[in-house]
């Protein structure tokens, strides 16, 4: 094997190795988003905003909704 294409194989490796790791943090979450929305509210039932909201802060928001 040519050390040049060694240097393709590695390279190309490298590539996909972070492809692999960028598609759970990034891209499942944005195709699944009615998913998230739906946990969200499952873990935020109780919550009463007011009480946990430190004075000042903004109230929580959608992280989800579309800007």
């Amino acid at each position: 094997m040519s050390r040049n294409t060694r240097v393709v194989l590695v390279f190309w490796g490298f590539i996909a190795a972070v492809a692999a790791a960028f598609y759970p943090i990034y891209y499942h979450p944005m195709e699944h988003i009615d998913d998230y929305k739906k946990e969200q509210g499952i873990n935020r039932a109780g919550v009463i905003q007011e009480d946990v909201q430190p004075t000042g802060l903004k109230v929580w928001s959608d992280p989800f909704s579309r800007k």
